[in-house]
């Protein structure tokens, strides 16, 4: 199962969500897409899944808190307790035994992260 994180600020638009899901690596064979619960219902987080046609997996913080990433942001160990938010959505989303295939990329307005992980989905 692959599954892209997202990390985004309230103001993220459609455009920055694709455009760092595509150079991510893009949505083929994508399952779905990860964000931290409180930014599940992000109307460009809705729009783009609708636009992949894929579910949207919302990951409690509560679940980030330790989970290593190899891209390390001190403002993102601060509030969640891991290093990047995208890498570790995608990790928690992706199941046991899950891994990176694609570390964190930015937007380049630097208002979206995305990583994309495989897993078994459990």
């Amino acid at each position: 199962m692959k599954v892209a994180g997202l990390g985004f600020k309230h103001d993220a638009t459609l455009a920055a969500l694709r455009e760092a899901l595509l150079a991510a690596g893009g949505v083929e064979g994508l399952a779905a897409v990860a964000t931290v619960s409180d930014k599940a219902d992000s109307a460009a987080l809705k729009l783009l899944a609708g636009e992949f046609n894929v579910p949207i997996k919302a990951i409690s913080a509560d679940m980030l808190a330790g989970i290593a990433t190899p891209t390390q942001s001190e403002l993102i160990k601060e509030k969640f307790g891991t290093g990047s938010v995208a890498e570790a959505v995608a990790l928690a989303a992706a199941g046991r035994d899950a891994r990176l295939i694609a570390t964190r990329v930015v937007s380049q307005d630097r208002t979206a992260t995305a990583a994309i992980a495989e897993g078994d989905g459990e």
